[in-house]
């Protein structure tokens, strides 16, 4: 049965500032060069400089692609990258102007809408692959593992990438669908690159994790619990790229070119799955074997309004929100 509904971020997370990531990753800076100087009108010094802050994972290839292929040049902008852990980073790293844009998931930019922070999506990033029984995102044990069913992780250590995110809002929605209790299950922090070997480890009885580290788990043995997004709505728009409303009003210019560059990268990334697969490689150790079995998101730059109601509906019902989001003022 597929099940529909769920997000969530906490507003602590949100209004912490020191949460920001920092540091391009590994691999990721030498991608710069040609693709910044190739395409924008006059050259290097006429290009307009701006921060993104972005997670180092398959959602985020487009972005990394774009920088590559010059698009964001072609818009006269100079793209420096960020990696952060989460939206729960991104989002006062927008907030404090350390990022002129970042990428988060929905139900962040939601919780700060909740708190009054003025924040709105650009373009959407990422959404469920929109296959049934796969998908880039899953809730995942060792095989030995008592665990069978969603259901199962009640009374069971869980780790996800933030506390109070998205991972553990649509993995609650989903115990509960299942007819487990939600509030029994113990969600841990961790991130999605250390998830496989803390699982492996034992330190947790289930992790989710997204692609390109899903694979990796997988390889190593790890078994499928939960397809968490795709369980919950099968169009579901994770995250996308946002700012904050002052930005929007005094500087549209950039907005507007940030849009067309990230527009143009999704549209390239979703024709051009390979080059996605290889891109990731840039800013990931994943190998060449698992980039090219990995499950990809669906990278569009509209919102799936419907899935985004739902989203929000979700994140009132957990209490991540006081009252269900008005989606006219964070959506484009």
């Amino acid at each position: 049965m597929k099940r529909k509904l769920s997000a969530l971020l906490a507003a602590a997370s949100v209004l912490a500032v020191s949460a920001c990531g920092g540091g391009s990753p590994s691999g990721g800076g030498g991608e710069t060069g040609g693709g910044e100087t190739a395409g924008g009108s006059g050259g290097n010094g006429d290009l307009t400089p701006i921060t993104v802050g972005v997670i180092p994972i398959v959602d985020t290839a487009p972005i990394w692609l774009g920088k590559e292929k010059g698009f964001f040049a072609e818009e006269g902008l100079k793209l420096e990258l960020q990696t952060t852990s989460g939206g729960a980073a991104a989002v006062p790293g927008v907030v404090s102007g350390d990022f002129d844009f970042a990428f988060g998931n929905v139900v962040s930019i939601m919780v700060a809408a909740d708190k009054g922070l003025g924040l709105e999506f650009v373009t959407n990033g990422a959404s469920s692959a929109g296959l049934e029984g796969d998908g880039f995102s899953a809730v995942v044990v060792n095989e030995d593992s008592p665990i069978k069913s969603p259901a199962d992780l009640e009374g069971k250590k869980v780790s996800v990438n933030n506390l109070s995110n998205i991972g553990d809002t649509t993995i609650s929605h989903v115990v509960e669908e299942d007819g487990g209790d939600p509030s029994k299950v113990e969600f841990v922090e961790v991130g999605f690159p250390d998830a496989p070997a803390a699982l492996a480890n034992g330190q947790v009885d289930a992790a989710w994790i997204l692609e390109p580290f899903l694979s990796s788990a997988l390889e190593d043995g790890a078994r499928v619990v939960s397809y968490n997004f795709y369980e919950t709505h099968e169009n579901l728009d994770i995250a996308g790229y946002f700012t904050g409303t002052e930005k929007m009003k005094n500087n549209p210019e950039m907005v507007e070119k940030f849009r067309a560059a990230m527009t143009h990268s999704l549209q390239y990334a979703q024709e051009h799955p390979e080059e996605v697969r290889k891109i990731v490689g840039t800013y990931t150790e994943i190998s060449k074997k698992l980039r090219q079995e990995m499950v990809l998101p669906e990278y569009r730059a509209k919102f799936n309004r419907e899935a985004t109601e739902l989203l929000g509906n979700a994140a009132a019902k957990y209490g991540t929100l006081s009252e269900p989001p008005n989606l006219d003022k964070i959506l484009p």
